[in-house]
């Protein structure tokens, strides 16, 4: 019996393969971990940190239902707790920055999740998460 063009190396002609398929087996990719579902949205924001009583000013970069990612001037390190404000709403929640900050041609790329639930910060509905 010659061996199918399909067949896989070592494999027996007429058995069925045994086992999990590879493809089922395969770690969850970073965004089928997410909590929630990100959305690119660039708008401004204001950061307000005890020691700058005028606030700092900047701009998403994506977010989410749990928080998002802000651009700054400068980095804020990891574990600075703040309040950030949406300007066109004038609603305030407590912020964390949850990694170190990574540089790009903009500023700082700063990670934030909010200490307190606050889905409709953004003022945006967003779709719900399929994990």
């Amino acid at each position: 019996m010659k061996p199918s063009p399909y067949a896989k190396p070592g494999a027996i002609a007429g058995a069925r393969p045994t086992g999990v398929r590879p493809g089922l087996t395969r770690q969850p990719t970073a965004e089928e971990r997410r909590r929630a579902q990100r959305v690119l949205l660039r708008m401004p924001v204001v950061v307000h940190i005890t020691n700058n009583p005028k606030g700092i000013e900047g701009f998403t970069h994506t977010v989410s239902a749990t928080g998002g990612m802000i651009i700054l001037k400068e980095g804020l390190p990891q574990g600075t707790k703040f309040t950030l404000e949406n300007p066109r709403t004038q609603q305030k929640v407590e912020v964390n920055v949850v990694r170190p900050p990574q540089m790009n041609q903009e500023g700082s790329l700063i990670p934030v999740e909010f200490l307190s639930p606050a889905p409709l910060f953004w003022n945006i509905v967003f779709p719900p998460n399929p994990n």
